[in-house]
């Protein structure tokens, strides 16, 4: 018995599988979830002491949001409030922010597609972007999760940001331990990394040879040393393990 079209039509499921790009952005906000809630109270600090600093409230959403460097913005804090130079400023910003040259080596900016997803996705390139992206599960990860991973990431720091400047009035000059919150959270990215490298010790104590290597020799740029013979090192293991197959 033939069934006609109209009838075909309703033996359909009415309910069609989610778009693909919401499914992307729920797994996104689960996988930035721990690291987006390690920075609400690093933005809340921020945004306290740019008020405290005598800057406007505005201040700490604007620059959260178009700036969006943790570091460099805390360091933009003193700076501006003194009326430092724009040469000093530049200077100071390159310096610190020097290290996400190297994150581009690795960066899965290949999967983005689009013109301007590729340059928001390059702007949002922070170190917790970065960590999340270097595991092994994000091998397989989208363009679309990544994009997402990354808005998550700047909505929770611009967010925070400005909630803190907002309530900064209420926070007492004399709270202890909120200047730690960024060396707490690179530390637990950092402990991520190396559990998830699966026994790979000598990556972990390259690091730290390279660490305290430039401690040592350039103390006043070390994280910009540090990133470089970091870079060397592994470039020289690399070719090293490459050429081995060649001499057997």
């Amino acid at each position: 018995m033939r069934i006609p079209p109209a009838v075909a039509d309703r033996t359909e499921p009415a309910s069609a599988p989610p778009p693909r790009r919401w499914s992307d952005a729920r797994a996104a906000l689960r996988d930035g979830a721990s690291v987006g809630l390690g920075m609400l109270p690093l933005g809340l600090a921020f945004g306290a002491l740019t008020v405290q600093s005598g800057l406007d409230w505005w201040w700490a959403g604007t620059s959260s949001a178009l700036i969006y460097g943790g570091s460099v913005e805390f360091l933009l804090i003193g700076m501006v409030a003194a009326a430092a130079p724009l040469a000093s400023v530049a200077v100071a910003a390159f310096l610190v922010q020097a290290r996400h040259v190297f994150y581009a080596l690795s960066f899965p900016l290949h999967r983005v597609r689009g013109r301007l997803a590729r340059t928001y996705s390059t702007f949002a390139l922070t170190d917790e972007a970065y960590a999340l992206t270097a595991t092994a599960q994000a091998r397989t990860w989208s363009g679309r999760r990544i994009l997402w991973l990354q808005l998550s990431l700047h909505l929770y720091w611009a967010g925070s940001a400005t909630a803190g400047a907002l309530l900064g009035s209420l926070v007492p000059d004399g709270v202890a331990g909120l200047d730690f919150a960024l060396t707490a959270l690179f530390a637990v990215l950092a402990l991520d990394a190396v559990r998830d490298l699966r026994g790979d010790l000598p990556t972990p104590v390259l690091a730290l040879l390279c660490a305290l290597a430039a401690r040592l020799l350039f103390p006043h740029q070390l994280l910009l040393a540090a990133f470089a013979l970091f870079t060397a090192g592994l470039l020289a293991r690399h070719l090293a393990t490459s050429r081995k197959p060649a001499h057997a």
